[in-house]
């Protein structure tokens, strides 16, 4: 019997991780490698039939162990293990800044530096980067977590071409609001990134309520298991997308900020948070 080809999966603790594992671990085409920063919280895919690994991508050591024990099995990395830094550029702690781009960046770019050579040894593999929306706007207070998914995009640019001609595909997969635990942390870190009665006061708290109402509205944005099948199909296709932008409100903001330009888009943004009913 020929050996499933392998996946890993990064930041399946919840959310688009969770759902991607559960996925692909029930589709019972791959051997799935789960993977999170704390491997207790995967208990339940274990069970399913996911490898469960411990992986932080700001640890050198644990992702070369999970690459290394997939070996030439490895054909796909989901790239999905991120979080959010919010609050506005001046207030933003630098060593938060470091965090945000090691965790979100420099992990995602080492982890495609170990898988590839088991990919073009193969001839063939899929790389996902989950990117957002975000990678294409920034909204004020989020500058933090907007610089990270931007890097991302440049990333995907550079590897698509460069890892082409071993047969490898890169997918960017650009979701809009996502309804996980993500917004929490957004809203944690803008709760703690500044002064809570400084200069910036009046624009936190604008951003604050928007993030709030939009976080928290059960029938806003996607699920993620929206986000997961496009993972898969980026897997499974007999071509890999270049981009697979998956969002409730559509391309409205990313095309919102081409069509209107610099001076356009901020006066929009100036629109929309002076309207947003405060609680």
């Amino acid at each position: 019997m020929n050996e499933k080809p392998a996946v890993l999966i990064t930041g399946c603790s919840t959310g688009i991780g969770r759902a991607t594992a559960e996925r692909l671990t029930a589709s019972g085409d791959w051997t799935v490698y789960a993977t999170a920063r704390d491997p207790q919280t995967l208990r339940d895919l274990a069970t399913a039939g996911a490898r469960v690994r411990r992986l932080d991508t700001c640890d050198d050591e644990s992702m070369r162990a999970v690459v290394d024990e997939a070996g030439d099995s490895l054909f796909g990395l989901v790239n999905n293990a991120g979080y959010g830094e919010y609050g506005v550029v001046e207030e933003l702690p630098v060593e938060a800044l470091r965090r945000g781009f090691e965790t979100n960046v420099v992990g995602t770019v080492r982890l495609c530096q170990l898988a590839l050579p088991h990919m073009r040894a193969a001839g063939a593999g899929r790389i996902v980067i989950v990117g957002s929306t975000g990678g294409t706007f920034t909204f004020p207070a989020a500058a933090g977590y907007h610089l990270t998914k931007y890097a991302l995009e440049s990333l995907a640019d550079a590897l698509r071409y460069e890892v082409a001609p071993f047969g490898v595909g890169v997918t960017l997969i650009q979701p809009g609001l996502v309804r996980t635990e993500f917004g929490a942390t957004a809203l944690r870190t803008l709760a703690a990134n500044g002064a809570a009665d400084g200069p910036y006061t009046e624009v936190k708290s604008q951003v604050e309520t928007l993030y709030r109402r939009a976080f928290t509205d059960p029938t806003g944005g996607v699920g993620p298991e929206a986000v997961a099948e496009s993972i898969e199909r980026a897997l499974t296709g007999e071509r890999a997308p270049t981009r697979d932008l998956v969002a409730a409100e559509g391309p409205y903001f990313v095309n919102l900020r081409r069509e209107l330009g610099d001076d356009g888009f901020d006066g929009a943004l100036r629109t929309m948070l002076a309207n947003e009913p405060r609680d």
